[in-house]
């Protein structure tokens, strides 16, 4: 784990990824998104994460969710400034968790096989960066369906609802998990156990085991 301080660069990264997701939510909610990549970048932060990883923990939305204001090519365009500003070290871990840059999005079935599929191939930065965005995720689904019960699946796409949002987060263990045995970075099984014991959470709340597809 890095003892090095924080240097302007991540000042930087948090003042761009506000200003890139400034009109963004959480979704069935008015919390700002920035609120979720500064928990992203916490956690990442909490097991290890250096400098060029919490910066891409800032980031990692900035490809996909583009603000539309930058135009048809938003993407090329937030591809290069996060290269310009920040190396391409950075890029390449926010490209790696990025799920799309088309808009509109493909189905919710067809970018979740593919981003399970991708996990196999990874870099271990990515690895660290995706699974913090999935713990804080999932630690936002378990407290909310702890107050809202089965009406807070309506707030995700319809393709996913109650089966296919426990079943991805099953999933993403598994994929996180096998991923991490082949990778010889000590920082990766501590998060990858903590979503672990967050999905088993939601999973003994819904009271029933995530299968990946989706029943």
């Amino acid at each position: 784990m890095s003892l090095v301080p924080l240097s302007a660069r991540f000042s930087d990264a948090l003042t761009l990824a506000a200003d890139l997701h400034r009109h963004q939510t959480r979704k069935g909610g008015d919390i700002p998104y920035v609120s979720h990549l500064m928990a992203v970048a916490s956690i990442a932060l909490e097991f290890g994460a250096e400098e060029d990883e919490a910066i891409a923990a800032l980031l990692h939305d900035a490809i996909e969710d583009a603000p539309a204001q930058l135009g048809e090519q938003r993407a090329t365009v937030v591809r290069r400034l996060i290269e310009m500003k920040f190396g391409r070290c950075v890029l390449e871990i926010v490209e790696a968790c990025t799920d799309t840059d088309v808009h509109p999005k493909p189905r919710w079935t067809i970018r979740r096989v593919n981003y399970i599929t991708s996990i196999s191939h990874k870099s271990a930065s990515a690895i660290l960066v995706a699974a913090a965005d999935k713990v804080h995720n999932a630690r936002a689904v378990l407290r909310d369906y702890r107050i809202l019960g089965a009406k807070l699946w309506p707030r995700f796409n319809d393709e996913a609802g109650e089966a296919g949002s426990l079943g991805f987060y099953r999933a993403l263990v598994d994929a996180f998990r096998k991923r991490t045995s082949a990778l010889a970075d000590p920082r990766l099984m501590p998060i990858v156990e903590e979503l672990d014991a967050i999905v088993k959470a939601l999973e003994d709340a819904v009271g029933r085991v995530g299968a990946w597809p989706p029943n």
